[in-house]
């Protein structure tokens, strides 16, 4: 049976190596094929994860069970030459997050139903993610390390339970290992910077302590190995418009505690837009597995509305275009639910957080069908036009070097594709082995 390579990842910083591990969480299509060319070119592994949010058993935002995320990702890889064995599939936040609105036993039934698909469908990374309230919780009272830690390991039965069922399948299955913790008030950015605080060594030791009693009660020491990063806030953060950088000394006494558990690492949320000098500093304090996932997207629909911008000045007839850009907006106000409780200000302080908040709530729209005709339609305007470079070196300058160049083609798609693999090069940098 193959070593997880996140279990290999823990055991070389044993080793004195400072080496990271990016983690893309996205369901967009375009950005996956971008990752999965960008690892292609350098042989790496590539982790790829989903939500409980976008993936669940009744679909998630995105309409696809665990299997069948498994089976879109692969299909994109083999249609790009890219091996299936190099890709990790994980799981964020699996628990009751899409549950919330139930009382524990039928939240934790749901949860668990959850783990058991996506353990049961290969995923390899799985974060055991139990510390929202459900609504038989008590509002008053924060929701106990002792609590947090029972449902976690429930969960983790299920979830070992399903994998000895695919060793029935699969004999050389690899072993899944598990994130515990979390510091993600709301999934995808914070709405405020004052929600954002660095856990405290007290309450990251905490988590570590309360979990291993909870298994050693539960019979499930021997699955301990298994859990090989604890996800904890170290002070990044993003909202709207802006973006709480990463400063390692605000995070110094936390990162010193982790010295005490040489076989876990921290696994940091939210770590969209950082700077590689700050993505670098994270990985070398011990937050070596970064997740990104709006920054990716962040970047897909910057460069498809730059395209838009391009056709508008090479198509004089309105109807001949796309309209990408009021299309996506359309779409977005016919069903306002995904963002309209997280955009505030006046009507037009909305209107430009809806194309531009690094927060990226579009990425819920991406798979509407207008949108994806939109962008079809989008990409053949593109291709039948022959772009002055200086038309491409106005609203794609970044590209536009490559392109002159001569090393990334006018193909609209790889021009789409290039800034995700930006977003990417900085994660390789602070990733990379020294």
């Amino acid at each position: 049976m193959a070593t997880n390579p996140l279990s290999t990842l823990v055991q070389k910083r044993n080793e004195g190596l400072l080496v990271g591990m990016p983690s893309y969480c996205t369901a967009n299509e375009i950005v996956i094929e971008g990752v999965l060319e960008q690892a292609k070119r350098f042989g790496d592994s590539v982790l790829i994860e989903a939500t409980s949010n976008q993936v669940n058993q009744f679909g998630g935002y995105t309409g696809m069970k665990p299997a069948d995320y498994r089976d879109y990702v692969y299909a994109i890889a083999d249609r790009i030459g890219f091996e299936r064995s190099k890709i990790i599939l994980a799981g964020d936040h699996l628990g009751p997050q899409p549950f919330q609105n139930m009382n524990e036993a039928e939240a934790i039934k749901e949860a668990k139903e959850m783990v058991r698909l996506y353990a049961r469908a290969g995923y390899t990374k799985i974060h055991l993610d139990t510390s929202m309230r459900v609504a038989d919780d008590s509002r008053e009272e924060r929701l106990s390390d002792e609590t947090i830690a029972r449902r976690g390991a429930a969960l983790l039965k299920v979830a070992e339970e399903a994998y000895a069922e695919l060793l029935t399948e699969v004999p050389d299955a690899v072993h899944p290992v598990y994130i515990i913790g979390s510091e993600v008030p709301i999934p995808g950015g914070a709405q405020v910077k004052e929600e954002m605080e660095v856990t405290s060594p007290a309450d990251f030791e905490a988590t570590v302590n309360t979990y291993k009693k909870v298994f050693a009660e539960e019979g499930l020491s021997e699955y301990w190995k298994y859990i090989v990063a604890v996800v904890v806030q170290p002070g990044v953060e993003f909202g709207d418009a802006d973006v709480h950088l990463y400063r390692r000394e605000e995070a110094v006494e936390l990162c010193k505690s982790l010295k005490n558990h040489p076989n876990v690492v921290f696994e940091g949320h939210s770590t969209d837009y950082q700077s590689p000098k700050a993505l670098r500093e994270m990985v070398e304090d011990g937050i070596a597995i970064l997740k990104v996932g709006p920054a990716l997207t962040f970047a897909a629909r910057e460069a498809l509305y730059a395209l838009a911008h391009i056709e508008d000045e090479m198509i004089d007839d309105p109807a001949a275009r796309s309209n990408y850009i009021k299309v996506v907006d359309e779409v977005m106000l016919e069903n306002p639910k995904n963002w309209a409780k997280y955009y505030k200000g006046s009507d037009k302080e909305i209107e430009l957080k809806r194309a531009y908040s690094y927060s990226d709530r579009s990425r819920y729209y991406m798979v509407d069908p207008r949108i994806e005709a939109a962008m079809q339609k989008l990409f053949e305007n593109i291709a039948a036009a022959d772009i002055p470079m200086g038309l491409l070196h106005q609203y794609m300058p970044l590209q536009y070097v490559k392109v002159r160049d001569g090393l990334l083609s006018l193909d609209p798609r790889e021009l789409v594709k290039y800034a995700v693999s930006v977003v990417c090069d900085d994660y390789n940098y602070a990733a990379q082995v020294r």
